[in-house]
């Protein structure tokens, strides 16, 4: 481990927000910082820099460093989308990143390792209107405009395998689940889920970010883990720090942890958004807005316009919450315990919106996106659909009352990635809610997406075509 590095450099160690990093490298905890942004994906990009040299350029006042601009326009595979603001002709040019150092954190599940979140930035030194974080804020400045204050807690889940990536590619990507079968709810687990899970409750907590559940799901392997109810960014942080440690710790364990929509046929993932509104009084006392305005109501009317804007506006959003070919799997059959229509109701798991929670503690789960959605374009997209129907004042249909699945009249969700693209760029009320170049450069994305699966035959094609064609 590093002693202390202070001795190199004469320049006195710095006391504002850099001030804890510094003391963690001298006291020779932190080796290695990485200075990571969120990229298109919702994943963690960035630099792993010698916390040595880094710590250097801290005492100097230098608190930025530049990455490759496409990280914010590239599909899954990281294809440089050649057109748009970054392009061959404009020679595929740096974003600044403006590190935020007064989030900087120890990762407990990489021993030495501290994490810098920093932001891309654009002329004027303003943040980036193409990255995620920007995207989400400017719905939550919005609401905040009208006084509101949104909270989410997120509700993942993930799917154990057993190797690693490279034994994945050796069986025909056919990879095997780390349990066999309905374990929904087990409490009886053995073997290396075990240490897995354990662990990662531990670091989770080490690092300061409690779970508030874990438990197996219906799916072979499938894990679920809930966090608690904060402040939208947090939680969408929160989430990609925890998407990272449990691929840290599942490998450390001889497996993989699987954040597809549906990784096999017949099982899907979501990402379920528990998400609230609240009026903060000038005595600090929180105003619960979705509590119920009387007896025998579900909802307050804030309440109930918030579920229409979002009945208005997730069947027309799919690329923000279903980003991939993929995603679309996991809608794609009746009674998969994920939505087709745009439907609410109360406690009703069919739903695309589900009504839970008692007193001021009633919310909203929006239950549409996957586990493979970036978390801040998916809250964005549920906090647009809530601030349109709260601003427009709309009044939701009536509620499902049953099997939602069977709600004929309701607004169905994008059965495709093709058809979320066709609507999501043509809707006027996205384009009002995000803005027009937004629309176009995430439309743009899964285009890509598109792209690389249309020429490709999967194994399915060759075994139903195989003798029959």
């Amino acid at each position: 481990m590093r002693t202390s590095s202070s001795s190199t450099t004469p320049v006195a160690a710095p006391k504002g927000p850099e001030a804890r990093l510094v003391e963690l490298i001298d006291g020779g905890l932190v080796e290695a910082v990485m200075v990571a942004l969120v990229d298109a994906q919702g994943r963690l990009k960035g630099k792993v820099f010698d916390a040595g040299v880094l710590r250097e350029r801290l005492v100097r006042g230098i608190v930025s460093s530049e990455v490759c601009g496409y990280l914010l326009g590239t599909d899954l595979g990281m294809t440089p989308a050649d057109g748009g603001v970054w392009s061959w002709a404009s020679g595929f040019g740096d974003v600044d990143l403006a590190w935020e150092l007064g989030r900087a954190r120890v990762l407990p599940w990489l021993p030495g390792t501290a994490l810098v979140w920093a932001r891309p930035m654009q002329a004027g030194d303003r943040p980036h209107a193409l990255s995620p974080v920007t995207v989400l804020e400017e719905q939550v400045t919005r609401l905040a405009g009208a006084g509101l204050v949104p909270m989410v807690g997120l509700e993942t889940e993930f799917v154990l395998v057993e190797g690693s990536e490279r034994d994945a590619e050796r069986s025909g990507w056919r990879p095997r689940p780390a349990t066999v079968g309905n374990l929904d709810y087990a409490l009886d687990l053995r073997g290396n889920v075990v240490a897995v899970l354990g662990e990662l409750r531990r670091v989770l907590a080490e690092a300061g970010m409690p779970v508030e559940a874990l438990k197996l799901e219906g799916a072979p392997g499938q894990v679920e883990v809930t966090f608690p109810y904060g402040p939208v960014a947090q939680a969408c942080e929160q989430h990609l720090l925890f998407k990272h440690a449990a691929r840290v710790v599942a490998e450390r364990h001889g497996m993989s942890a699987l954040f597809m929509a549906a990784p096999f046929t017949g099982t899907g993932s979501g990402l379920h958004l528990h998400l609230s509104l609240h009026r903060m009084h000038d005595d600090g006392s929180d105003g619960a807005v979705f509590a119920p305005d009387g007896e025998g109501e579900l909802l307050s009317e804030t309440g109930r316009q918030a579920v229409a804007g979002l009945l208005d506006v997730l069947p027309v959003t799919g690329p923000l919450w279903a980003p991939t070919v993929n995603s679309y799997r996991r809608l794609a059959r009746d009674h998969g315990f994920a939505p087709r229509r745009a439907t609410w109701g109360w406690d009703n798991r069919s739903c695309a919106v589900r009504v839970v929670g008692h007193g001021s503690g009633r919310h909203l789960e929006v239950r549409v996106p996957g586990a493979d959605a970036n978390p801040y374009l998916a809250v964005a997209a549920a906090l647009a659909g809530v601030r349109h129907g709260i601003e427009g004042g709309l009044v939701p249909p009536e509620r499902a009352r049953g099997d939602s699945y069977q709600e004929a009249k309701a607004w169905p969700l994008p059965h495709d990635l093709a058809s979320a693209v066709k609507e999501f760029e043509t809707d006027r009320t996205v384009a009002e809610l995000f803005g027009v170049h937004l629309v176009e450069h995430l439309a743009s994305l899964s285009r890509f997406e598109l792209d690389h699966h249309a020429p490709l035959v999967s194994a399915a094609e060759v075994a139903r075509g195989f003798a029959q064609s």
